[in-house]
């Protein structure tokens, strides 16, 4: 620090004496003036500054800096002839000139502290959040409303990274994007949802200075929402809303008079505002009975009423509902659908399933997991039938995945490259089937589309068919089928001309198709047609090594399902799915390992037993005990016995369970509810 002394205190030296007692680097060491009543050195004394009448008492090496503020040239003289030989003497003019320099600066300074005031009242008025980071994401500015909003005070976050205010906050991703992201809605820690606006600020020369974020909290936009209640204002809106509807719609008063039309209402119907609006319900129909007086006689909705309307007598369906406000009729709407565009997406609807069935098979053996001897007996066996022409039959529980080793095969034949149609046998009506399967031609029935229609085995020409659950086609149906494998060909219904095709029949069973031909419902010369390559696929139950490896290709593939990031499952975990039983096989696992991902906390990465609380208790231990039992009965008693009165026994017990309820109890048990009457029937079970 520099020692200065000044000469002169009048009022320039009162000046500098200010100015360089609020400087750091200076030490005013002494103030020199004969005039004790001078008013720098009243001020000197005040400050507590040394004050002398002559510069001789106080002049030595150690002063640094000497300013001779007197304006006398002969004190200059004398002060620049005594100084010391590192003593500087700065002359009054220069003086004023720093004095001059140093007043400007502190008017600039003050003049920069009124702005950032100005620019801090802007910023605190606003009723938005406002965030500014520098280049590095440090908080810079964080206004009254980010308190308010984020509830943080400013003292507590300046010069803080924003990421760990809000840990979520994007301002550093905009940065290195330099692009600005508009309208984002973001959820706070403190639970409030915003909507913000992150922008980056970019000067002239292209240089990043920082970003900032402009945020609203959601919850003053939806109070203000709800603060609109102007009736006038929510009609106009609904109307503007009815007006702007492709659905053509139709709406009267409780007297049954035309009120509001939209203009999709008139080009259905042909009709003018004039010709209904104030007009009675029945002014728009050419035929039939109006369903607005309907519903306002009985209060209840209609529903796919067809009907006639407008000059042109367009066939139409009408959907009508009443407008009840308070328990009081007001009215009824009615929303009419164009029949003409129903039958348009009906042909669409038809064309997309022609699409879907025409889809090439999306599975090859790479997508059977599986390191049992079991398992890879399956596959090489299926391996072996997929390069010859011969039929397949696929024998397994439901959920092994036969349809993933029919797919597989179809692809790793010759016919790969042409059609893989599927077809589950129970779930088209048996009524259906047979014209679904062989085609019909025109005039074969009631209904029947002229030109008729391609049966699924002429789609599949070249190609390989799939037909699942095999064992529930009628004798009728069978006996057609056996001819398609005789004689490849094939008769459409109402036709009598054979037409010939080449395919690849894979079929696919979980039930004993033995017993089938036991008690008549299966034919045996289609069995033996079918059993030429039987592959059984092992249930999972006898496999259980391969279940770590297939839980982990299902979880990949739930991650993707359900945008989650799981990563595996530890011992506990895996020690439970091992000890179950597994009953719904492959399909069961799947939906076990699914239920338990969406019950897991987000954050979450590894599975656990816990997550498993879902889960059957039929272990092993069950299985066993049962298996036990069934080999000493089976001392006594012939196989097939044994199994009809086990099957007997499970099917009493699960309707005992589902309070008699058939399809419930069908579809648990993995049949038909076909099936599962005629089982019913077979042991007169209630």
């Amino acid at each position: 620090m520099q020692k200065v002394m000044i000469v002169g205190a009048g009022k320039g030296g009162t000046a500098l004496l200010k100015i360089l007692s609020e400087a750091e680097m200076f030490s005013v060491a002494a103030v020199v003036d004969i005039n004790p009543k001078a008013p720098g050195i009243q001020f000197a004394k005040k400050l507590g500054v040394p004050i002398y009448s002559h510069w001789k008492e106080i002049l030595s090496d150690e002063i640094d800096i000497i300013v001779d503020v007197t304006g006398s040239e002969d004190i200059f003289r004398e002060l620049r002839d005594n100084r010391g030989k590192k003593t500087v003497l700065i002359p009054g003019s220069v003086a004023l000139i720093i004095t001059s320099l140093l007043d400007e600066k502190k008017a600039l300074i003050q003049e920069l502290k009124d702005e950032t005031h100005r620019r801090d009242l802007i910023f605190n008025s606003t009723n938005d959040g406002m965030i500014v980071v520098d280049d590095h994401s440090t908080i810079i500015l964080w206004n009254d409303s980010a308190e308010k909003i984020v509830g943080v005070k400013k003292e507590d976050v300046l010069g803080l990274h924003i990421q760990k205010v809000i840990p979520d906050s994007r301002l550093p991703q905009v940065l290195s994007s330099r692009r600005i992201e508009a309208n984002r809605e973001l959820v706070l820690k403190n639970g409030l949802k915003i909507i913000t606006t992150r922008i980056p600020m970019i000067d002239s020369q292209g240089k990043l200075l920082g970003a900032f974020a402009v945020f609203k909290n959601i919850t003053e936009i939806v109070n203000l929402a709800e603060e609109i209640t102007n009736l006038k204002e929510i009609q106009t809106m609904l109307e503007a809303i009815i007006q702007s509807s492709d659905e053509a719609i139709t709406v009267v008063d409780e007297q049954g008079k035309g009120i509001l039309i939209n203009p999709a209402y008139e080009r259905l119907t042909g009709l003018k505002k004039e010709e209904v609006i104030g007009k009675p319900a029945t002014a728009d129909i050419s035929e039939g009975e109006s369903m607005h007086m309907k519903v306002l006689k009985t209060r209840r909705a209609v529903r796919g009423t067809k009907m006639k309307v407008g000059p042109a007598k367009k066939e139409v369906i009408v959907n009508v509902a009443p407008v009840i406000v308070d328990g009081k009729l007001k009215g009824s709407v009615g929303v009419i659908h164009d029949m003409s565009e129903i039958q348009s997406l009906t042909n669409e609807l038809n064309r997309a399933r022609q699409i879907i069935r025409s889809l090439e098979a999306k599975y090859t053996f790479d997508d059977i997991i599986g390191s049992s001897e079991e398992m890879k007996l399956a596959v090489e066996q299926a391996r072996l039938a997929a390069r010859t022409p011969v039929t397949i039959l696929l024998r397994g529980e439901s959920g092994t995945g036969k349809e993933l080793f029919a797919h597989a095969i179809h692809n790793d034949s010759d016919r790969k490259y042409n059609k893989f149609i599927r077809v589950n046998c129970a779930a088209i009506s048996e009524s259906l089937l047979e014209s679904e399967l062989f085609g019909y031609e025109e005039g074969a029935f009631s209904g029947a589309k002229r030109g008729g229609k391609r049966g699924l085995f002429e789609e599949a020409d070249n190609g390989s068919i799939f037909l699942d659950e095999i064992g529930e086609l009628s004798l009728n149906t069978q006996a057609k089928l056996l001819r398609v494998l005789q004689e490849n060909e094939i008769v459409r219904v109402g036709g009598t001309k054979p037409i010939s095709i080449n395919v690849r029949v894979i079929a696919a069973t979980n039930i004993n198709l033995e017993k089938g031909i036991a008690d008549g419902s299966f034919r045996e010369d289609l069995y033996y047609r079918l059993n030429r390559m039987p592959i059984h696929i092992p249930p999972l139950r006898k496999r259980k090594q391969d279940i770590k490896m297939l839980s982990e290709r299902l979880l990949h593939k739930i991650n993707q399902d359900y945008g989650r990031n799981i990563e595996g499952l530890n011992e506990g975990a895996l020690k439970k799915l091992m000890e179950y039983g597994w009953p719904g096989n492959v399909r069961e696992l799947e939906n076990e390992l699914g239920r338990a991902v969406i019950f897991m906390d987000f954050h979450e990465k590894i599975l656990k037993s816990s997550h498993l609380q879902f889960l059957g208790n039929k272990g092993e231990k069950n299985e066993d005990s049962n298996s036990n039992m069934k080999n000493t009965q089976a001392d006594q008693e012939e196989l097939a016995h044994l199994m009809d009165e086990y099957e007997k026994d499970v099917i009493e017990q699960r309707l005992k369970q589902l309070k008699g309820n058939k399809t419930a109890c069908a579809k648990s048990l993995g049949i038909s509810v076909r099936s599962l009457y005629y089982k019913l029937e077979k042991w007169n079970i209630e």
